[in-house]
């Protein structure tokens, strides 16, 4: 699918209106599977990111997947460095680590995001990521 010039694999979706109020910006959200492990195409247009949350589970559940289709993001594990996404990155997210993820500045970005089946899986949504913080992200080297 082409949306200005950003070409990915998996559709759009809709404006991920229903989970605005834990993004700075504008995402979109494609259902790709349902069942017992939900996997959603999760696109942000430039700057676009989600707040600080965490996946929450017991018994192997709760770690989230996030597999990198399309453009340029970012992936922030509280108390880690920024790690750049591209196309083919995969990201595990163990349940109970406080992140946030989302597109770069300059760049649409798309990922396939899942959540590993498990006993009391939940969400807990936090603080937005704010503008100060998210300027201060790479602008070049190896992780920008």
């Amino acid at each position: 699918m082409t949306i200005n010039g950003f070409d990915q694999i998996f559709p759009l979706g809709e404006k991920n209106d229903a989970y605005a109020q834990y993004f700075v910006g504008q995402s979109y959200l494609a259902p790709l599977a349902s069942g017992s492990v939900p996997v959603s195409n999760v696109s942000f247009e430039p700057g676009c990111r989600n707040n600080w949350h965490i996946h929450h589970g017991t018994g192997g559940g709760g770690d989230q997947i996030l597999l990198c289709t399309a453009g340029s993001g970012w992936y922030r594990a509280e108390g880690a460095d920024p790690v750049g996404m591209n196309p083919g990155t995969v990201i595990r997210v163990p349940a109970g680590t406080k992140h946030w993820h989302g597109a770069k500045a300059d760049s649409w970005f798309s990922h396939v995001a899942f959540i590993t089946p498990g006993e009391d899986v939940s969400n807990e949504w936090l603080e937005p990521v704010t503008d100060e913080e998210y300027g201060q992200l790479p602008k070049n080297g190896a992780n920008a």
